[in-house]
């Protein structure tokens, strides 16, 4: 039965509807990101100082019509600056930094991405089953690797593997490394640039993934020396390894417990599994924020489904926090776990037998 109007309180009601529009707005918003990513236009605005919307046409080879509406938009969400005097548009350098070099369409193509199997995660409220990860729209593994690549190459060699206890001395000096869910390799790159020496060997049992990371392997010049296998984290060939790495992935697992335990196998005496998970406090309340509720939505969508669909289904979610995190590692028979660092995005928790 609807509420009747005597007991809103019309202050709150105004509240969230502005919330609600704001969010309305960034929903459309994100296809826009995408545009002008994908045309260009945040690039040829970069350092070009003040444009108009037919100069910056001119540049794109766009229609300075759409170029206009969609300057008008990006003004209206402080993405660009607008001079009335002018009529022209600037991008300050600070958006410039994040939308190009720190590659923040890629977050934008992972949401709307995921967003287009809104259908199918519908369903699967309705009847329990999961969606796996190879199910998805192709932008969200993409989206994926761009929306975590910037944090892995600003903070793995710097200073998540320099935490871990006598890791980064046995890699340079040639140890061996598993890199389990890879996705496109963006980790596994960074550690192979970083360690010439060391034998890195990826696993992922999403084989378009992992043709995708040979190639970028490629490109990146690292393809000698790297090995990409399509393999699951339950049951990744090789043993003795100095370091395994788990990058934003174990909540994913349908049994992370199963995981854990092969990870403990396959280590080398004195070996470490580095864990890197999406930051999160313990209590729920605790997480309901901007950060949390990135996590959650995306969790929702993609991370949920994905456990569902695989054995045991045990669904630890994007937010499972390192209390529950501790008990999967301790279950499995690893007897010290220490968190080494973290940042807005993720926790890292070294994880020894």
């Amino acid at each position: 039965m609807a509420p009747q109007q005597a007991t809103l309180d019309p202050k709150k009601v105004e509240e969230f509807l502005g919330k609600a529009i704001q969010d309305v707005a960034a929903t459309f918003h994100a296809g826009l990101v995408l545009i002008g990513d994908k045309l260009g236009l945040y690039r040829a605005m970069a350092g070009a100082g003040p444009l108009t919307p037919a100069e910056l046409a001119k540049r794109t080879g766009a229609r300075e019509r759409y170029v206009r509406e969609w300057l008008s938009a990006q003004a209206a969400g402080g993405y660009v600056t607008y001079d009335p005097g002018t009529g022209s548009f600037t991008l300050p350098p600070e958006q410039a930094f994040l939308l190009l070099d720190a590659d923040l369409p890629g977050a934008f193509q992972l949401s709307v991405g995921s967003v287009r199997d809104e259908s199918k995660i519908a369903d699967a409220f309705r009847t329990g089953a999961g969606v796996g990860w190879h199910e998805h729209d192709a932008g969200v593994y993409e989206g994926c690797e761009r929306f975590f690549r910037p944090g892995y190459a600003m903070n793995l060699i710097s200073s998540w593997i320099p935490a871990l206890d006598g890791v980064k001395a046995r890699l340079e000096a040639g140890g061996r490394v598993a890199d389990v869910g890879c996705g496109h390799g963006a980790s596994t790159i960074i550690m192979a640039q970083a360690f010439p020496k060391a034998t890195v060997t990826a696993f992922d049992y999403h084989r378009a993934s992992i043709e995708a990371a040979r190639r970028a392997a490629d490109k990146a010049g690292v393809g000698d020396r790297v090995t990409f296998e399509v393999a699951a984290a339950k049951d990744y060939p090789g043993s003795g390894y100095d370091l395994v790495t788990f990058f934003d992935c174990l909540h994913d697992m349908g049994d992370p417990v199963g995981a854990a335990r092969h990870v403990r196998k396959s280590l080398a005496a004195g070996g470490v599994w580095m864990l890197v998970e999406p930051f999160a406090n313990d209590r729920l309340e605790d997480n309901l924020n901007p950060v949390g509720r990135l996590y959650y939505s995306a969790s929702t969508l993609l991370c949920t489904p994905a456990s569902l669909s695989q054995e045991v289904g045990l669904a630890l979610g994007a937010q499972a926090g390192e209390k529950r995190l501790r008990e999967v590692l301790t279950e499995a028979g690893f007897t010290r776990v220490r968190r080494v660092a973290e940042t807005p995005a993720n926790m890292i928790l070294e994880a020894r037998a």
